[in-house]
């Protein structure tokens, strides 16, 4: 049994006094103070973690407002600190704060208002980047800078530290695209800031309050401080992020221009409401080319040549990201365009290990090809001299350009990813030089990492000088957390020597302390002076950038500040090695994707609630494991298992382990639960209860945080302490018993149909909607149709073109339970298509099991389906099965059982099968003229994630038969197998449902039949919410191809 888990970070009196006075307020958002709420606010895509006293969540300018209003009282004035968050994907902790976060997130979203003519838009600081440009793509404008994380990282934040990314050395910065700014300050006075003629100017300087001081005090310095400004900012596109002084004048219009001053302030001296930006027409045409490189220092050499030829960006990625990207989803897409070169005598391999991304942009066609051709040419001459590209990859395509893009977008996750303990790590990844230094730079400072034994990543915009190094450290190690400094230190110094800078787009930080290394005792003294006129108490987002001059006492936060492996040390080893994909999150955020086009995480996306998210989820069993490695009842509370070869965490108590004593435990803390007794574990259980299970976070996680892995293993653990609902029970024997309600369809419905009994499941056990048993179960459809008998002696004999003419197909609960008509029909069209199919007698696979956490129950289950399984394939016959759900356990959860890289069988999802012999189908397909239907295809969300190629897979088996078959991208159906089906969850099901699918299902009758889905759950939640189960693709093909004749 675990322990009962409490943690010791209470909440000041002071804090709650505030929470409650803003909850009688005008507030209108949610106010969370629940331990979990903070933990997930406590880290970002940085090193640091540091933990919150409450997180609010603000649906309009006039919640930030009230918030920072009642900061201002007498009696809050001091103690109570405010730090705005967007996407949270900075990784200089940026947004972490021991106070209170103001996340926009989750409520301020909204695009306001577009003027395509005026070329602007405005917006909430919520707002996504990619969810901006995807509104603006029908009118073919954009917002012009380019981030990594443009799928989560938000337009507030990205104006707090004055973003850029890919194509800066042509677009600029976030701030050369901002035309006004609505603000709220420090005290609650709102403010706009818009560029000022100097009538104006001398009319803002005349406000009263903080704002009228503001625009004196700023004009003051950057007029009186020009040539020491001049001579300090260094002249590069990549300068210095954070109170831009330079550009309140030195800007295109020549106004006064406190909106650089406000980019790039990290939050520290206002807080953004509502942003207006200016747009800038799409480019019509797109090039990219993939130079490829035997040497990073090769890629560094040809940077200056490159830039000549003016892409509109440039972008390097090493051998190490490029190794992680082989074990990631992207690779499939993209591994064509990066493969090795060959020279002329095609014996000699010349490897990829680095690449650089070329795109070339224009409104003219011709002058674009011209452009391009002339850079290949040069190369062509070149390729077969040894420190040249070796050769490239030229694409118009605009899918392979977004994937190679992808590619660039994910290498920080993908360092997450690397093996072993040490990772590489953000602290001193955000430098810049002049370009014409930079391959110099670069020499030096991996001189300086090889002298530590370090290895690094690198990857970046070496056309504007800007290299993102990442040293791998193991941060548990407090020898390597002492290197934190001594690097950081070695690399100011270097960066200074080549004339860069040590923060060039990814913000200050938890590096502010280096503020005066480059800006100089006076500018620093100045920029004191700055906060000192906007937030005079410093309780906006204090100790970042500089401290109010008169906050003497004040300091910046420390490159030590608290971090994150200060946490993951406390970890006991064994549990850090089982749980390590929820250890080796690393924050980068690829779970927040906007998109409801995407599959990644609908829980996340539905409850916009990051606790919900795969990043949430695994802090929460971090933090669960931290706390129960601490304990010390865990080692006496739970043992190793007697093969010895299993954590402490995956074990259950045996029956034969006083059952009476456990159960009255079990029932008394569960009725210590209802009475209010706080237990950490009981939060974490609320986070893994809304997982869907879908496993998307498995393969779309740069990381692959398998969330559905730890889930289990903690629902296993936490009912050995606490009692587990009916309805758990009831899901997990989903296998067992309709293996015998199958046989008896008609009374079994009948009872399930009465509603009295639906009502009972509904508000009682917590289950509803649940499909009905099939009229008639498999094997008596089989017997009537006179199948072939299942005999393992007869099929061990079969010749080898019998066996080439044969199948066997594996039942799955789901299917041959609930559509035994599919079943049927599948095997019909397996006989059609002219082969021998032998039906497997049913056995339970486990996978109901498995999601409710009851482990023990599935490894027994599955060491049994495998040993079958594993029989059958002796006899050399394929084996197929139905539903993508279960057919994919024996990729994933059975492997993690039997303890191997590979199973002693394989079986297939029906396309593959198909697939495999598709040019034996030409003689079934349909003329051209015979179409009649553009059939579209909503795939199962864990099939596209753990199958990558299944989708492209059945287009191109439709293709093969004549027919054509439309991919539509769409994220989870919500009903994911029974997670719809609880009624606790039925709102969210609903929710996922009409954000991704409901708008691809066509009202026209006609049309509906056209629609097509290959899981069972996702054809019972369009079944329950449009009335109609769309087919499978397996049944049109039955009905469409011709017979052999």
């Amino acid at each position: 049994m675990i322990p009962r888990l409490s943690h010791s970070e209470s909440i000041p009196e002071i804090v709650q006094s505030f929470l409650a006075e803003l909850r009688q307020s005008s507030f209108s958002g949610d106010i969370q103070h629940d331990y979990g709420t903070r933990l997930v606010s406590s880290t970002d895509n940085s090193i640091y973690q540091v933990l919150p006293q409450a997180v609010v969540f603000p649906k309009n300018s006039s919640d930030i407002q009230a918030v920072l209003e009642l900061t201002a009282q007498q009696k809050f004035h001091q103690s109570i600190k405010i730090t705005a968050r967007g996407g949270g994907t900075g990784t200089n902790g940026q947004s972490l704060t021991e106070g209170i976060v103001l996340d926009c997130s989750r409520y301020m979203n909204r695009i306001l208002e577009t003027n395509i003519k005026q070329g602007w838009v405005r917006v909430e600081p919520g707002v996504v980047l990619d969810q901006l440009n995807e509104h603006l793509t029908p009118q073919e404008v954009f917002f012009a800078p380019d981030l990594s994380p443009s799928n989560r990282a938000t337009l507030g934040g990205m104006v707090n530290t004055d973003a850029c990314g890919k194509g800066s050395r042509i677009y600029g910065r976030t701030s050369d695209h901002v035309l006004e700014l609505s603000c709220v300050l420090s005290n609650g006075e709102t403010f706009e800031s818009v560029p000022l003629d100097e009538d104006k100017l001398s009319a803002y300087k005349q406000k009263s309050g903080i704002a009228g001081e503001v625009f004196k005090v700023v004009d003051q310095i950057v007029l009186e401080k020009a040539d020491l400004i001049e001579k300090v900012f260094p002249k590069m596109s990549r300068f210095m992020t954070g109170y831009n002084l330079a550009k309140v004048y030195g800007n295109s219009e020549k106004n006064f221009n406190l909106n650089y001053l406000l980019s790039g302030s990290e939050g520290t001296l206002a807080v953004v409401s509502e942003l207006k930006l200016r747009l800038t027409a799409l480019p019509k045409y797109k090039r990219l080319l993939v130079l490829k490189y035997e040497h990073f220092d090769d890629a560094l050499r040809d940077a200056q040549i490159l830039v000549e030829n003016d892409p509109a960006a440039i972008e390097t990625i090493d051998e190490k990201i490029l190794s992680l990207a082989k074990e990631d989803e992207i690779y499939l897409k993209i591994k064509d365009f990066i493969a090795d070169e060959k020279l002329k005598s095609g014996k000699k391999i010349r490897p990829t290990r680095t690449i650089s991304l070329l795109e070339f942009c224009g409104n003219n066609k011709t002058k674009l090809e011209k452009q391009v051709s002339a850079l290949c040419k040069i190369i062509d001459a070149r390729k077969n001299k040894s420190g040249e590209a070796t050769g490239y990859y030229r694409t118009a395509d605009p899918q392979e350009i977004k994937d190679l893009w992808s590619l660039r977008k994910k290498g920080v996750g993908l360092l997450g990813n690397t093996k072993g303990e040490r990772k590489p790590l953000p602290f001193v990844e955000d430098t810049a030089v002049p370009p014409e230094n930079l391959a110099a730079y670069i020499r030096e400072f991996r001189k300086l990492l090889e002298s530590y034994g370090l290895q690094y990543a690198m990857f970046g915009h070496v056309d504007v000088g800007c290299l993102h190094v990442r040293p791998a450290l193991d941060l548990k190690n407090p020898q390597e957390e002492g290197w934190i400094r001594e690097l950081s230190d070695q690399v100011v110094a270097l960066v200074k020597k080549y004339g860069g800078v040590m923060w060039s787009e990814h913000g200050r930080g938890y590096r502010s302390e280096y503020t005066a290394e480059f800006f100089g005792e006076e500018l620093h003294h100045d920029l004191r002076r700055i906060k000192e006129a906007f937030d005079p108490e410093n309780r906006l987002n204090p100790g970042k950038i500089v401290t109010p001059l008169s906050q003497a006492a004040d300091k910046v936060v420390s490159l030590e500040g608290p971090l994150r492996g200060h946490q993951d040390r406390q970890i006991a080893p064994e549990l850090q090695k089982e749980y390590e994909t929820a250890v080796n999150c690393n924050g980068n955020g690829a779970c927040f994707d906007y998109s409801s086009k995407n599959v990644m995480c609908p829980s996340s996306r539905i409850t916009r609630d990051r606790v919900h998210s795969p990043k949430g989820r695994a802090g929460m069993m971090r933090e669960w494991l931290r706390m129960l490695s601490l304990n010390p009842e865990r080692e006496t509370s739970v043992s190793n298992n007697s093969s010895g070869n299993k954590s402490v965490l995956t074990q259950t108590n045996s029956v034969a382990d006083n059952f009476f004593n456990s159960a009255y435990s079990k029932i008394k803390n569960t009725l210590r639960k209802k009475q209010g007794e706080y237990d950490f574990s009981h939060e974490v259980y609320e986070s893994m209860a809304g997982c869907l299970v879908c496993k998307a976070c498995v393969t779309q996680c740069p990381v692959h945080v398998n969330v559905p892995e730890f889930r289990s293993k903690f629902l296993n653990l936490y009912h050995t302490r606490y009692l587990r609902p009916l309805k758990d029970y009831l899901v997990g024997s989903t296998e067992t018993v309709g293996r015998l309600f199958s046989n008896i369809p008609r009374p079994v419905n009948a009872i399930l149909n009465w509603p009295m009994n639906r009502n009972l499941l509904k508000y009682k056990i917590g289950l509803r909607d649940f499909p009905l048993y099939s009229p008639e179960s498999v094997r008596q459809r089989l017997l009537d149709s006179n199948a072939i008998e299942f005999d393992l002696d007869k099929m061990s004999s079969l010749s080898q073109e019998e066996l080439e003419r044969s199948v066997i197909l594996v039942q799955d609960a789901f299917t041959s339970f609930y559509e035994s008509q599919l079943v049927l029909e599948f095997y019909e069209l397996l006989r059609k298509l002219n082969y021998s199919v032998y039906v497997a007698p049913f056995h339970p696979n486990g996978k109901p099991l498995h999601v409710k956490g009851f482990l023990a129950q599935f490894h027994k289950v599955a060491e049994k389906n495998a040993k079958w399984l594993s029989h059958i394939a002796r006899c050399g016959i394929p084996m197929v099965g139905l539903d993508p759900s279960v057919v994919l356990t024996y990729r994933d959860e059975y492997l993690k059982i039997i303890d191997e890289n590979e199973l002693p069988f394989k079986v297939l999802l029906p396309q593959e099968f198909l697939v495999r012999n598709s040019e034996k189908y030409i003689k079934y397909a349909l003329a051209a003229t015979d179409k009649l239907h553009d059939y579209q295809l909503l795939g199962h969300c864990t099939e596209k994630t753990e199958a990558q190629l299944s989708q492209e897979q059945w287009k191109e088996v439709f293709e093969k038969f004549g027919l054509s078959l439309k991919l539509i991208p769409a994220g989870c159906c919500g009903m994911a197998g029974t997670y719809g089906h609880e009624t606790e969850h039925y709102e969210e099901s609903r929710g996922i449902y009409d954000l991704s699918w409901s708008g691809k299902i066509p009202q026209d009758p006609f049309l509906r039949q056209n629609i097509l889905t290959t899981g069972f759950s996702c054809r019972s939640q369009i079944k329950r919410f449009e009335g109609f189960r769309p087919l499978h693709p397996l049944q049109v093909l039955l009905r469409e191809i011709k017979s052999d004749s």
